[in-house]
C-alpha cells in the first residue's frame, strides 16, 4: 500500500518534469511556451468571467428567494411515492447548477442526517454520479465561442436524470432501505 501512496506523491513532479525534459529535447523555448499558455489562459478567464459571476448570482438568488424550497415543495409528492429521499432533491436540483451550492446542501445532509444514512449514502452516490450542466456548459461553450448548444441541454438533463435514479438504485441495492 505504500507503494502506491508514493507513487501518487511522485506523479505530479514526474509529470512536470517529463514535459520540461521533452521541450528541451525538441529545441522548445519552455519558459517563453510557458508565459505564452499563461497569457492565453488568462484571456480564457477575463472572457467566461461575466459568465461565472452571472451564474453565482443565479444560485444565490435561486437559494435566497425560496424559489428552490417552493420548487421542491412542488415535486416532493411525485418524490415520495418512489422513495426517494425527499431530502435530497434540493440537491439534486442545486447539483445542476453549482457545485458549491450543491456541496453546501450536502453538507446540510450530513449533519442532520448523517453521512451513513440512507439520505446520507444516497446524496454522496449522486454528487459523484451527477454533473454541473450549466456551469460547464457556460464556461466551456463560452471558452470556444459555442453560441449554439443544439442537443446538449437536454442530452446532459437527461444524464442527469439517470445519475440521481442510478445514485438511488445502487444505493437501495447495496444497503437497502
Amino acid at each position: 500500500m505504500r507503494w502506491i501512496i508514493y507513487i501518487s506523491q511522485m506523479l505530479m513532479p514526474l509529470t512536470v518534469f517529463s514535459v520540461v525534459m521533452y521541450g528541451f529535447l525538441q529545441n522548445v523555448n519552455i519558459y517563453a511556451a510557458f508565459v505564452e499558455g499563461a497569457k492565453e489562459g488568462l484571456e480564457t478567464v477575463v472572457g467566461i468571467l461575466p459568465t461565472l459571476i452571472g451564474l453565482m448570482c443565479a444560485v444565490e438568488v435561486l437559494r435566497g428567494s425560496g424559489v428552490l424550497e417552493a420548487l421542491c415543495r412542488l415535486i416532493e409528492p411525485l418524490i415520495s411515492v418512489t422513495g426517494f429521499p425527499v431530502e435530497a432533491v434540493p440537491l439534486a436540483l442545486m447539483k445542476a447548477v453549482s457545485s458549491s451550492g450543491a456541496t453546501g446542501l450536502l453538507l446540510d445532509i450530513y449533519n442532520i442526517f448523517g453521512p451513513d444514512s440512507f439520505t446520507g449514502r444516497v446524496a454522496s452516490v449522486m454528487m459523484g454520479s451527477t454533473e454541473t450542466i450549466f456551469y460547464t456548459m457556460s464556461v466551456y461553450f463560452m471558452s470556444v465561442g459555442i453560441k449554439k448548444t443544439r442537443y446538449t441541454l437536454k442530452g446532459a438533463l437527461i444524464a442527469n436524470l439517470v445519475g440521481i435514479i442510478c445514485a438511488y438504485g445502487v444505493v437501495l441495492w447495496v444497503f437497502g432501505r
